[in-house]
């Protein structure tokens, strides 16, 4: 059992009827030979390295080392205390913990790559925010996991996940796509309108270029990683709404292959363009690279 396009893993729990985390273990399980507990246990171990990166960064308040990030988690908690965010509980507090997890990475701290390190805070940030308003167990996030998984896996396959090959399309948008497939099946929608979801945020995300200051995994990227948050719960609630993406996935994933590859070499992680050269990028080099 395997799939390698959007198409085929949507074909395949249809005949199987099974949601795509279901199917995701099963060709783990056949891909790794280890059984399907084990395989779980091990997400689950995933799952909770998250939530210790989640809960480094909240609780600290500092500047990174670079001095160019840190502390944006403290201040998105002091908010939500205060204040009703204009974005609601759900995406605020998802805001809040992709701040934290990205600031933990900051910090040289434990994440799980999610796609990658410079896109680790979309994932648990939409997951923990389900957990804590919506009370999804571990058990669910979990399979959201695996469905995330799924989701990466095809787009791996298929162009890009790295910065430096596709730009920044290629590690938030990947990660966003994951998360809003990931929300879908955990909001017992169908692996269909899970693939949609993630057509949906990959689009928004086409184009996006890497351009990191200094060359750090921070400014921008931090902050993208929050508002690709917002935008996988907003993918995910036009999929469950019925709404489909008007391009299919896999001619999205295509898409994002063909910027990628034709995207100059300044704009794909080698901090040569974009805001990484902006007068106040190269401040920041300056004072960080002496």
């Amino acid at each position: 059992m395997d799939f390698r396009s959007m198409t085929e893993l949507i074909e395949l729990c249809e005949r199987e009827k099974k949601s795509i985390a279901e199917i995701m273990i099963e060709v783990e399980a056949s891909k790794s030979k280890r059984s399907k507990e084990t395989i779980i246990q091990m997400m689950k171990e995933r799952l909770i390295k998250m939530k210790e990166a989640v809960d480094l960064g909240s609780a600290d308040p500092t500047p990174a080392p670079s001095g160019i990030s840190g502390g944006d988690a403290y201040l998105m908690e002091r908010y939500r205390e205060k204040e009703k965010p204009l974005t609601g509980a759900i995406v605020s507090d998802a805001m809040r913990y992709a701040f934290a997890t990205s600031e933990t990475n900051a910090r040289m701290g434990v994440i799980v790559a999610t796609p990658t390190a410079g896109s680790a805070g979309i994932l648990p940030g939409c997951l923990f925010s389900l957990h804590e308003n919506a009370r999804f167990t571990y058990e669910h996030l979990v399979m959201g996991l695996f469905t995330a998984s799924a989701i990466g896996y095809v787009i791996a396959n298929r162009s890009f996940i790295s910065g430096a090959a596709g730009g920044c399309q290629a590690e938030v948008g990947s990660a966003t796509a994951m998360a809003a497939a990931a929300i879908v099946e955990i909001k017992q929608g169908s692996p269909k309108q899970a693939v949609m979801a993630a057509a949906m945020a990959l689009k928004s995300m086409l184009g996006l270029v890497c351009d990191p200051v200094a060359g750090l995994v921070e400014v921008p990227c931090i902050k993208r990683n929050v508002i690709g948050t917002s935008i996988a719960f907003a993918a995910a609630d036009m999929a469950l709404a019925g709404i489909e993406s008007r391009i299919p996935c896999d001619e999205v994933i295509a898409t994002m292959y063909e910027i990628g590859s034709t995207m100059p070499r300044a704009l794909r992680e080698t901090a040569l363009g974009g805001l990484a050269v902006t007068p106040t990028g190269q401040e920041m080099k300056k004072r960080i690279m002496g």
